[in-house]
């Protein structure tokens, strides 16, 4: 079994560089940057293959030269981390961890470090993609100042995992203690589900068709909104003419991870998925096997750990059961999203 998941490297050379007494305590757990645990982890889901990046926030606090140099290193780092982990069990010629690359995208960055950094990823055996914000450098994503990344990550064929962190205005969940469930359930979910619809109206979807997105947690709510959305573009006038195709149809050209947690949820995402290119300007047919092909297994380790200490994380369980109880994903299409969507996402051949 493959696992695609935002399974987070704190790596040491930001704890040694930036933070010699760690201001965050969860940079001491092991959990967080410990390869023999990261090991020990999938052995005990019989998890074969993982794909891990740097936490979020990523480099967003640094300063433009600071974050150039440090992301360089960090992606030699990780290819390290990567390349020197054990072979994958039942995965002849793979390594057992493979990573996203960082890219310095911060205020006041140059583009051009930016596109070289790219480069760099793309020479890593052991990097398969990138993982990104959703603020570039510092507008979105539908900044025109990115088109020339975008140029670039098409060109280089990398994955982009796009992740949210910083969430929707926190006065919205009010100031009642409710922990981190507004900012973690609703926050990040509707941050990534803003941030891809700008880059759909942007029209970046429309010039650059071969980028190879991947959302977090299943997109957030973008399949959920994808018609309302749609509508809403239909009668607007500023935007009813912007796009090749209908809103609906982008969905199709996108990839989310399964972190759903619910049968349902997924079989959701994966039925707007499937009905894409019904709203092509060309035409087009449903494909119902095109929902589950672009949908990949995730943990969310090393976060949300058992409470009780227990040996198998709920959240893994929970991914894993929801994933097998799809309706409408039979044994093919649940083998598709626990691991073969990601080998022929990244590329890896076996």
């Amino acid at each position: 079994m493959a696992s695609q998941g935002r399974d987070a490297l704190l790596a040491l050379r930001l704890v040694h560089d930036l933070m010699p007494i760690p201001r965050n305590p969860l940079a001491l757990l092991g959990q967080y940057w410990d390869r023999k645990e990261k090991l020990e982890f999938m052995k005990r889901h019989q998890i074969n293959v993982s794909f891990v990046s740097s936490a979020n926030p990523w480099l967003d606090f640094l300063p433009p030269d600071r974050a150039q140099t440090l992301a360089q290193a960090l992606n030699n780092d990780l290819d390290e981390y990567c390349s020197s982990s054990p072979d994958a069990d039942g995965f002849p010629g793979l390594k057992s961890i493979y990573g996203f690359g960082l890219l310095p995208l911060v205020p006041q960055g140059s583009i051009s470090s930016v596109v070289h950094t790219i480069e760099q990823i793309q020479s890593l055996p052991h990097l398969s993609g990138v993982i990104m914000g959703t603020k570039g450098i510092g507008n979105g994503l539908d900044d025109e100042a990115l088109e020339p990344v975008w140029k670039a990550i098409e060109k280089a064929g990398l994955v982009v995992f796009i992740h949210p962190h910083y969430g929707v205005d926190g006065k919205a969940f009010g100031d009642k203690p409710n922990g981190h469930v507004l900012p973690l359930a609703l926050g990040f979910p509707f941050e990534t589900t803003i941030a891809i619809t700008r880059l759909i109206l942007a029209g970046v979807l429309d010039r650059y068709p071969d980028l190879l997105l991947l959302l977090a947690h299943s997109g957030g709510a973008l399949s959920q909104l994808s018609s309302r959305i749609a509508s809403c573009i239909a009668h607007d006038p500023v935007v009813a003419k912007r796009l090749k195709h209908d809103a609906r149809y982008y969905l199709g050209k996108l990839y989310f991870d399964a972190v759903a947690y619910g049968p349902e949820e997924l079989g959701f995402v994966s039925e707007t998925i499937g009905r894409a290119e019904t709203y092509s300007s060309a035409g087009g047919s449903c494909n119902t096997d095109l929902g589950s092909a672009r949908m990949l297994f995730g943990t969310d380790h090393p976060f949300f750990p058992p409470l009780e200490g227990s040996q198998k994380w709920q959240s893994v369980e929970d991914n894993l059961s929801a994933i097998r109880n799809v309706r409408s994903w039979n044994e093919s299409a649940q083998a598709a999203v626990l691991g073969l969507n990601a080998l022929k996402l990244f590329n890896l051949k076996y």
